[in-house]
């Protein structure tokens, strides 16, 4: 289950990697931009179709050319995290990092550390990536794993109520809810619990509102 987690939410983050934009294409002379282009083209559709190797192939390539590009460092990283290459991952992960430190590389860090049980590790990384970065749910909720992981049980608590602050839905809720229960914390497990059911009173009322689909 910790392993699918940790594959969901380095896809989320894999959409918001850092990448070289067209301006920073223009300082390079037209033909090798033009060839950086397409092999970034078959390496997000070699990652699309499953096709590893090939993206693989693209990005070591981009890497030979541009051998400071932390976004295909990072990129790669996560092509390796999904073959569980952790160590080849980690390594990516660490030297896009120290080239261009990024919110996403060092959460993706994190999560790598996180999952191979280095938990001190993927504390600070995720602690790195939020001083970055800290408008994000899910960077929050990964930190509160990592804290339960080590036993500090009040920054896990206070991590998990920022992601319900960030993004107050039923499902952030819920690991909140569970926190507090674990905890003892009853009070406030029973008014999170109320707000949680009115959250799904109010779903069923905007579903029962809905006109019906008129079949032709």
């Amino acid at each position: 289950m910790i392993e699918l987690i940790v594959l969901l939410i380095i896809a989320v983050f894999a959409i918001r990697a850092t990448y070289k934009t067209d301006s920073d294409l223009s300082e390079i002379p037209e033909k090798m931009s033009l060839r950086l282009g397409k092999l970034w083209d078959i390496a997000y559709q070699g990652m699309r179709e499953n096709k590893l190797l090939r993206a693989e192939k693209a990005l070591l390539t981009i890497l030979k050319i541009d051998e400071k590009n932390a976004a295909a460092y990072n990129r790669l990283g996560i092509l390796y995290a999904k073959q569980k290459e952790f160590k080849d991952a980690i390594d990516c992960f660490e030297i896009a990092s120290s080239i261009e430190k990024s919110a996403s590389s060092l959460h993706n860090l994190g999560l790598i550390y996180y999952e191979t049980g280095d938990y001190h590790r993927a504390a600070i990384a995720f602690d790195e990536a939020l001083q970055l970065e800290d408008k994000m749910a899910a960077r929050h909720i990964a930190f509160a794993k990592v804290q339960e992981k080590l036993g500090n049980d009040k920054k896990m608590i206070n991590e998990l109520e920022k992601a319900v602050n960030l993004e107050p839905n039923k499902e952030t809720s819920l690991l909140l809810l569970k926190a507090y229960e674990l905890q003892n914390m009853h009070e406030k497990a029973h008014e999170l619990a109320k707000k949680i059911n009115k959250m799904g009173m109010a779903g069923k009322q905007r579903r029962v509102i809905r006109s019906p689909r008129v079949v032709i």
